[in-house]
Formats: C-alpha cells, structure tokens, sequence
C-alpha cells in the first residue's frame, strides 16, 4: 500500500461521510413533519412505538438522529419516559438499513444484469439526476429529492474508492495482524465503540467496516465483536444531547445506553461461548458485505427480542440511576434539540402561540369585565396574563428566528412568518388589557361616571370588541375559516363606531353634559378598543393567507373586502351594533 492509496483512502472515507451526511439531512427535510410527528402521536403501547421508531429511522437513515428527537421530545414533554423506550429499540434495527443498501456494492459478476445491480453502474444516472433537479427544480421538494440522489451517489463513489484503496492491504503483514488481534472480542467490541463514538454514526461505521471485506482478512469472528462495539459507540450523541435536559431527558439517553450495554454484554458473552465450544468454520471465513449488513441486522433484532419485554426494567434501572431532583423540573417550553425537526419544533410553537392567544383573549375580556364592576380589579390577573405573553414573545420569537435559519421546507418558511406575526399580534392586545385596566382604575379613583348615553355607546363598542375577539380566537386557534371571514366586515363597523362616539363626545364637550377629564379616559378606551379590533383583522388575514398559502396580507384583506359575502356580513354588524 502506497502513500497514493492512503490519499485515495482518506479522500473515500471524505466522500462516503459526506454524502452519508447530505442524504440523511435530505432524507429528514423530504420526509417532512408527518412521519416525524408520528414519533410523538404513534406511540400508545411499546410496540406502536417500536414500529414507529424502526420506520423513521429506516427512512432518515440515521438512528442518533432519532434518538436525539426523543431525548428532546421528553424534554419537551411531548413523549413519556416508556413510550421512548420502544422508539429507542425500533431506531436500532432501522439503523440497519443502511447496511443493506451499501451491501448493493458487494455484487459482483458477468452476467449483465447482476452488473447492472451493481451501484457503480446506476449511481452516475441518480447523480446526473439528481443534479438536474437541484439546478432547475423550483420547489423545495424537488431540490431536497435531488440532494438525496446525489448524496446517495457520493456515498457509493466513497465507498467504491475506499474499497479500491483498501484492497493494497490485503497483503500486508501489519494489517491481517490487526484483525487477528480483533478476534479478542473484548478488544473488538472496544475497537467499535471507539470508531462510532467518533464518528458518531453506527450506520457510517459499518460502512467503513463493509468495505475493509474486500482485503479478504476481515474474518466474521473479529466483525461481529466490532458491530456489538458500535452499537455501544452510537449512544454518545444521545448521552451530549442530553446534557442541560432535564431528568426525563437523561433518562431517555441512559435507556439507550442502557439498552446497548446489557445486549452487547448478553450477546457478547453468548458468543464467546459458543465461540470457545463450537469453534464455528464460519468464524474464521472472510466476511463480505451482504455478511456484515446480516450480521448487523440479527445482532440488532436480537438485542430488542430480549430486552423489549423487559422495557419496564429498563426504565426502572432508568430511574435508579438518574433519580429524582429534590426540587420538582420544569418541563422546557422550546427545546432547542428539537430545532432539527421543524415540524416538531413549529408543532411546539404552534401550541404555544393558542396559549398566548387564549391567556391574551383572557386578559382583555377582564380589561373590559373591569370597566363597569363593582367587584375587586382583577390587576394582578391582568398583569401575569400580560407578563407570561411577554415572554411568549420572546421566548417563541426567538426560537422560530433560530428555526428559520435552517433549510426548511417552503410550507415550514410560510408557518413561521404566520406564527411571528401572530405573537406580536397577541403581545399587543394584551397591552392593551392593561390600558383598559388603567382607564377602569381612574375611573374609579376619580369617581368619574360616563353619562347614560356614554354607556350605553361604549358597551356597544365593548360587546363588538369581545365579539371580534372571539372569533379572532376561533380562527386561529380552532383553524374556523368562516369566523375568519366574518372579522373584516365586524372591524370595519367597530371603526366606525369609533369615529361615531368621538362625534358624539365632542357634541357632549359642547353641551357640557361631559367633562374633559372624562373626555381623556374616554378617547384612551376607543383607541384600545379600535386597535384590538385592527389586530384581530391581522389575526383573520394570517389564517386566510395560510388557508391559501399566499402570505401577503394587504392582498388578503383587499380580497376579504371585494368578496361577495363582505357586504351581507357588514350589514348584519351594523344592524347589530346600530348606533350610526
């Protein structure tokens, strides 16, 4: 083997991590948030769990990846403790997959069609494929299609360079020495952890692995012990993803490692066994690729055969070695581990901005409850309403900045510009609970008491506002289209209501049945009042945008107002708000 094979080698493995690494990321953004939601709704009983965790990572080829989201769904309290055990299990046979696909480059044959099977002859047409797509393909899909084509050849390009570069090492002394010593299978368990834990891909490993077969000195006897190695190797992403989680989340991550440790220590021991007794031929025969994707696969299939009815010990060992904290956690509202799963992450989002639309709604209802009360001024409420969609803002405001700058699908891109607009939206009204609060607390303090009439006009206003609120609240929170519809027309009429009362406090001004100090609390209230009803009118025209995937919200609105219906609908809420 010569300096010149050892470059070929180096620029292989290059190739073969990289491609691995683009196809996997593709894989994720082409599968979208459904089958990732399926990790955290799929998952009843150990069983539903374990199919699901061995179907999404079949499909994004990567069981860390899994894994790592099911860390942050426990942080997250998306997922229990026992419902990941069984999607935890179902990654590690997923992760076999791999094993097989690249096993397509052990074929070998004159045959046309066996040559034909082989990935060196069909990798450069998904190349030239999925270059096309890349280049000219417009939507997101089509390019992510295209990425994985094209990772999927830079894989076996890899890989076919690494075997050709690893085939000079069949006749060197040094190298069948160093498998000879793997047949230790202590040494060759310990030989896998260390390769995986750096690479942090057992799928990568077994890659590597594959293709040192063709030196022909890669004997089943030492193979086996390195494949129950990376499966060990393999937990050390979860075990740093968890870092910084709480307990749940740590849990989730010694299960894993849990898992791995006392089936490759079960296994282990049983081979050794049988090594020692038997002393199998096989054991001493040259693995091959299709030999190591069946060794890999059985090991797995093994591993969760017996240690998925004892999921519940797992998680009592689980338990014991993470206990509880004296004080009670906090579950994290926005998981950053969760960013690499958008749809996840936006789901989480979603969730927290119909809280912050439901505790904003909450707070401007009591604003107005306070106006005309008797009854204690509910501040504080106010306040901690006001306070907690501060933080939402922040909190989620931040988080979808961050989620933003990933490549994200275009579906993904639109829901984040809707939910950022939304919170600002909701930040506001509930500023605005705040200033109604305010005016209710002057009036009271002062003694100040509207006229009959003045009442009588801004309970109007106020019964138009609530009603605005509602279904504001409606469409977003419950995705109503036809309440969606139904705001424009009802906030026009609040806007001109508006303009009404103003009228008619100024012809009080002059008749003097009002006082100016009366005056000021009055404009402060239709200011507040009309403002809530404009963020409303952005909150139906976020939904409708969705609804019809265009995101320009004038656009939306001048539509609302052209539409056959408008007119009828502002007929209705101006009759029933008839004081003009």
């Amino acid at each position: 083997m010569t300096i010149f094979d050892v470059l070929a080698l180096i620029g292989g493995l290059c190739l073969f991590l990289f491609g691995m690494n683009v196809m996997g990321d593709s894989l994720e953004r082409r599968a979208g948030g459904g089958l990732k939601l399926l990790l955290g709704k799929l998952t009843g009983n150990k069983f539903k769990a374990f199919l699901t965790g061995l179907g999404v990572t079949a499909v994004i080829q990567s069981s860390s990846a899994t894994t790592v989201m099911v860390v942050g769904f426990v942080n997250s309290g998306i997922m229990t403790l026992k419902q990941s055990i069984g999607v935890i299990m179902g990654a590690n046979i997923g992760t076999t997959v791999t094993a097989w696909i690249l096993s397509l480059g052990g074929i070998s044959g004159d045959n046309l069609f066996v040559k034909l099977l082989k990935p060196m002859s069909f990798t450069p047409i998904l190349a030239l494929i999925g270059m096309i797509m890349l280049m000219f393909g417009k939507s997101s899909k089509k390019k992510d299609t295209g990425m994985i084509l094209l990772g999927f050849a830079t894989l076996m390009f890899g890989m076919d360079a690494m075997s050709d570069a690893v085939a000079g090492l069949a006749d060197v002394p040094q190298f069948q020495n160093l498998f000879l010593m793997f047949k230790n299978p202590i040494l060759g368990v310990l030989v896998g952890v260390l390769i995986t834990a750096i690479l942090q891909s057992s799928s990568a490993s077994v890659g590597i692995l594959q293709a040192l077969t063709v030196t022909g000195q890669v004997s089943y006897g030492a193979a086996i012990p390195i494949i129950m190695g990376q499966n060990i190797g393999t937990c050390v992403t979860a075990m740093i993803s968890s870092v910084g989680a709480n307990r749940n989340a740590k849990r989730a991550a010694v299960i894993h490692l849990s898992f791995n440790i006392i089936g490759t220590a079960v296994w282990l021991a049983v081979f050794s066994i049988l090594s020692a007794i038997l002393k199998p031929a096989i054991l001493d025969a040259s693995a091959s690729y299709l030999g190591i994707a069946v060794a890999h696969s059985v090991f797995n299939i093994l591993c969760t055969l017996l240690l998925l009815p004892m999921s519940s010990l797992l998680e009592k060992l689980a338990l014991k070695l993470v206990p509880d904290a004296k004080q009670k956690e906090q579950v994290a509202e926005l998981d950053e581990r969760l960013l690499v799963t958008p749809a996840i992450a936006l789901d989480r989002c979603n969730a927290l901005v119909c809280e912050m639309a439901s505790e904003a709604t909450e707070s401007f209802t009591l604003g107005l409850d306070s106006l005309f009360s008797k009854d204690k001024l509910p501040r504080e409420r106010i306040q901690e309403l006001e306070d907690k969609t501060d933080h939402y803002e922040d909190i989620i405001g931040t988080y979808l900045i961050k989620l933003s700058r990933n490549q994200i699908a275009d579906a993904d891109s639109a829901t984040v510009s809707k939910l950022l607009k939304l919170i600002g939206d909701y930040e506001r009204i509930a500023d605005h609970s705040v200033n109604v609060l305010e005016s209710a607390e002057e009036l009271r303090e002062k003694g100040i008491e509207f006229s009959a009439e003045a009442r009588k006009e801004i309970e109007a206003m106020c019964s138009a506002t609530r009603e605005i609120l509602e279904l504001s609240r409606s469409a977003f929170i419950d995705g109503d289209l036809k309440a969606a519809y139904h705001i424009e027309p009802l906030e026009q009429v609040i806007d001109e209501l508006k303009e009404h009362l103003r009228n008619q406090h100024i012809l009080r001004l002059k008749d003097g049945t009002c006082t100016v100090e009366a005056g000021f609390i009055w404009a402060d209230l239709l200011t507040d009042l009309e403002r809530v009803a404009d963020h409303c009118s952005n909150i139906a025209a976020c939904v409708i945008d969705t609804a019809h995937n265009n995101m320009n919200l004038h656009q939306s609105v001048r539509e609302m107002k052209e539409g056959t219906d408008f007119e009828t609908l502002y007929g209705i809420y101006s009759k029933k708000y008839a004081l003009i």
